[in-house]
This record gives structure tokens, sequence and C-alpha cells, in this order.
């Protein structure tokens, strides 16, 4: 019994997803309008600039408690990305 379609009986990867990229760059315009570089998001999460890079093209996905830590270093509200994120998903 299959819970829901797939092509060829695989699932397709979830960084693939249309909607998760609609949140990739969402974070990445969040970023260019702090005026920040990835080197400084990625000080202030205590990781590399290639994390941030990969997250940024897709190459990695970001989990719950990885998008918190995103936000604060953005100064963004994650309750209010969030609503923007589901507008612009239903609004598409």
């Amino acid at each position: 019994m299959k819970l829901w379609p797939v092509q060829n009986d695989r699932m397709p990867h979830p960084i693939h997803d249309p909607k998760y990229q609609v949140f990739r760059q969402m974070l990445l315009d969040a970023r260019k309008e702090k005026g920040l570089q990835q080197v400084e998001v990625a000080e202030c999460l205590g990781k590399t600039q290639s994390f941030v890079s990969k997250y940024e093209r897709g190459e990695r996905r970001l989990d719950f408690c990885e998008f918190i830590e995103v936000a604060a270093a953005l100064e963004i509200n994650p309750v209010e990305f969030i609503k923007r994120y589901r507008q612009h998903i239903e609004n598409t």
C-alpha cells in the first residue's frame, strides 16, 4: 500500500521539492536584506561559510532546530518567516 504517489517507486529527494526551494530562496533573500555575507552568518552560527552556502544552494537541508538558529543569526522572527512562507506557497 502506497501512501503517496511516487515515480518509479522512489520518492524525490526533499531538497528538490519546489516548496523547499521557496524556503531556501526566502532565507537567501533575508540574509541579503540584512546586508550579511555568508561568512558573517556562519560566524554567528559557529559554523563554516560552506555550511551556509550548502543550505542556500540546496546541497544540504536545514532541520527545524537549525532553521531556528539561522533565523536568530539573521535576526528574523521565525514565526513571521513561516507565515510569509505559507502565504507564498498558498498563492503559488
